[in-house]
């Protein structure tokens, strides 16, 4: 008899790994990055810890195209209920089925769609020929009469016999793009599982609440430098608003939002006696992580960031569809390493019954005025650390919806907006450099970093006023539908397509040197009809009228990012707090290269010419200007014909690279990679140049040169 339990037991075991193994290859995730926010969406619901990729952080970023941005570490999204007879008989007082913070939800959320939809086709990008993109777009369909530029549209079935429909909004109008407007829609369809049956077609569901719950962490690019723990949000610090528990305050808007908070034992030598991380000031480089660099000494400001939540609209009953301003019934806070965080299951009666106490809990003293009572002032000076009363991994914030009773057919929707603001990298920077030099004090620091609580708040208002606009905000000019930088001689080239000039002034080039995330310059702005720059000294010496005077002509052996917007005219529609008197510009992240693109050297005038540089190539030398910006090996062939081809031999003859050299310039690089992209050992290798410019005075003429490579 044990024998056969545990038979069974194992079976069941086996059963259970082998369909959540092929349940989880079923989950997909798509990314909304049409504006300076970007996160990322699953099929089944909700952002797990580190369910789309294996870190801590991931998504939530902004500014998006920054490293290091991220400050989302969990989501988590429940449905519960009393009172439930599954389609078994099985009754349950309370049922709850979950996504998140760290259960996948497989086996009790049935993913049954995920598309993503755009107003107008993505424009496509290309560097060198190659496509050029940050995160692939997956678009799915194109529907113009949608007011949203692009969006997400997921559908679940639940165990609960009710189906949700999550739609996930991005605006891409330069004042509302670093939000998204996220549709929650639940439906009592009686569909318990993935088929198109029903399985409890005349089952009521009593008392539903939609639990949300959010575990930040501002942001990744600190975590190595303040201290590992903020990676899992141990010093996040979060405030609400339209709670009702800080009565004076003059926001109106329902609403949770978070920021980095204080690590007390970050205490770096050298800083001022009542120095504190707020903002993450960089005051001594820590560069295991990969975000931040050696040489960056400069004290910047790395965690600037405010994010948060706010609801746009709840129904306040399956029959009346106005908005309920008591909702979000529970706004709370719960510790994000408890009990209740992990291992949940809709079979577990007696954790189901706390999971929905905590659903339900209402409105409770918030957090940030449990470590710093005096609220503002305290967030400016603070001594206390933010995870006190919490285990070892800090605060989660919560908003729930409900209670809801859903009959047969019957719907509820929730609308909110998630994002994030805070003050420009640039401030952000110089207010680093200027309290790390001593030029202001530890609460001036401070002062400006909380400036960006203010943005926050507006972003906030922005995306109610968009949403009771019936998103009806001003529409900036369409981006180009392609982008094309090429590499050349006398500048870089960019090229770009535009279908209809109408209503709009001209169009932007922007760049930026040496790394995609680095800061970009104004190059040129041209007229509606143009459709071509040069970016080098020919083109200005020939023709200056657009080329910007504060931006330099790129030197040769850089790297160069670029993007091209579309200049609208002037804007007088004020809907959804957008700024009147101004132009609105298409979005630079449908038209941002994400590879580097090089100034070439014009042709070699003489095959005797050939040079390898640096040869010898040594990886124990500074390579920073023969590196890509992901460290790559290179070394470069200079004054080589326009167009030639490049054999490369090992020392006793076996050829293990050819390279077909045509853009007409006189630079070319090699990635130390055999055909079969294997990286070379350690060796003297032979080039062998051939000239197959029929132009060319020494067409047909071979050289040889030799490299010594050290690795």
């Amino acid at each position: 008899m044990i024998y056969n339990i545990s038979k069974k037991l194992f079976l069941t075991l086996a059963f259970s790994i082998i369909f959540a193994s092929y349940s989880y290859a079923q989950i997909d995730y798509r990314w909304l990055n049409v504006g300076s926010f970007h996160n990322f969406y699953s099929s089944i619901g909700s952002e797990i810890e580190e369910g789309f990729i294996k870190e801590q952080q991931g998504g939530w970023q902004w500014p998006a195209i920054y490293r290091g941005q991220d400050a989302q570490a969990a989501k988590a999204m429940w449905i519960g209920a009393t009172d439930v007879v599954d389609d078994q008989g099985n009754t349950y007082d309370y049922r709850v089925v979950h996504v998140g913070p760290r259960v996948t939800g497989l086996g009790e959320f049935y993913p049954v769609e995920i598309k993503t939809v755009s107003r107008f086709a993505p424009p496509e990008v290309y560097v060198d020929g190659l496509g050029s993109y940050g995160k692939n777009v997956n678009n799915d369909e194109v529907d113009p009469a949608m007011k949203a530029d692009r969006a997400i549209v997921t559908e679940m079935n639940s165990l609960l016999g009710i189906t949700l429909t999550r739609t996930a909004k991005q605006f891409s109008q330069q004042y509302h793009d670093n939000y998204h407007v996220i549709e929650y829609t639940l439906t009592n369809t009686g569909n318990t599982d993935d088929d198109a049956e029903i399985e409890l077609p005349n089952e009521t569901v009593n008392n539903v609440y939609l639990f949300l719950q959010n575990r930040m962490a501002p942001v990744k690019a600190s975590r190595y430098t303040v201290g590992n723990p903020s990676g899992w949000g141990v010093n996040t610090m979060i405030d609400r608003r339209g709670d009702g528990t800080q009565p004076g305050e003059v926001e109106d808007f329902r609403a949770h939002f978070a920021w980095h908070g204080l690590f007390a034992t970050y205490k770096p030598t050298g800083a001022p006696s009542d120095f504190d991380n707020i903002g993450g000031p960089i005051w001594v480089p820590n560069t295991s992580g990969g975000w931040l660099d050696a040489s960056d000494t400069t004290g910047a400001l790395v965690a600037y960031h405010f994010v948060g939540s706010v609801t746009l609209h709840a129904d306040k009953s399956a029959t009346d569809k106005s908005d309920d301003i008591n909702q979000p019934s529970t706004m709370s806070q719960s510790d994000s390493d408890g009990l209740l965080s992990r291992n949940n299951s809709p079979f577990d009666p007696l954790k189901m019954e706390a999971e929905y106490n905590l659903m339900s809990e209402g409105r409770t003293p918030r957090q940030a005025f449990k470590i710093e009572p005096s609220g503002l002032p305290g967030f400016l000076d603070p001594t206390k650390d933010p995870s006190t009363g919490a285990t070892a991994g800090g605060w989660s914030y919560n908003t729930g919806y409900g209670p809801y009773t859903l009959a047969p057919g019957e719907s509820v929707t929730i609308v909110i907006a998630e994002g994030s603001a805070g003050i420009d990298k640039e401030l952000a920077n110089k207010t680093g450099a200027d309290f790390k030099n001593g030029l202001i004090s530890n609460l001036e620091k401070n002062q400006v970093v909380f400036q960006g609580r203010d943005s926050l708040f507006q972003t906030f208002e922005r995306a109610i006023e968009n949403y009771q606009s019936g998103y009806d905000i001003p529409e900036g000019p369409l981006p180009p539908t392609n982008v094309i930088v090429n590499s050349a001689g006398n500048g870089i080239e960019v090229t770009w397509d535009y279908d209809d000039e109408s209503g709009i002034d001209g169009f932007e080039i922007y760049r930026a040197s040496g790394r995609v995330d680095s800061t970009y310059r104004l190059v040129y702005t041209a007229e509606p009809g143009a459709r071509f720059i040069s970016d080098g000294d020919v083109a200005r010496a020939n023709d200056p009228g657009g080329y910007s005077e504060d931006t330099p002509t790129p030197v040769r052996g850089r790297d160069y990012y670029y993007y091209v917007v579309a200049k609208g005219t002037q804007n007088n529609d004020g809907t959804g707090n957008t700024p009147t008197g101004v132009s609105l510009r298409s979005n630079r992240y449908y038209s941002q290269t994400y590879d580097p693109a090089r100034l070439l050297r014009q042709a070699g005038e003489a095959m005797s010419d050939i040079r390898v540089v640096p040869n010898p190539y040594n990886s124990n030398i500074d390579k920073s200007l023969l590196l890509d910006q992901n460290g790559n090996d290179r070394i470069a062939f200079y004054e080589i014909p326009g167009i030639c081809k490049i054999d490369i031999y090992t020392e006793i003859g076996e050829p293990i690279k050819t390279i077909y050299h045509d853009n007409g310039s006189g630079d070319e690089e090699w990635d130390l990679r055999t055909e079969d992209r294997q990286r070379v050992a350690s060796g003297i290798y032979i080039a062998r140049i051939t000239n197959q410019d029929e132009n060319d005075p020494e067409y047909g003429r071979v050289v040889i040169r030799k490299i010594v490579i050290i690795l």
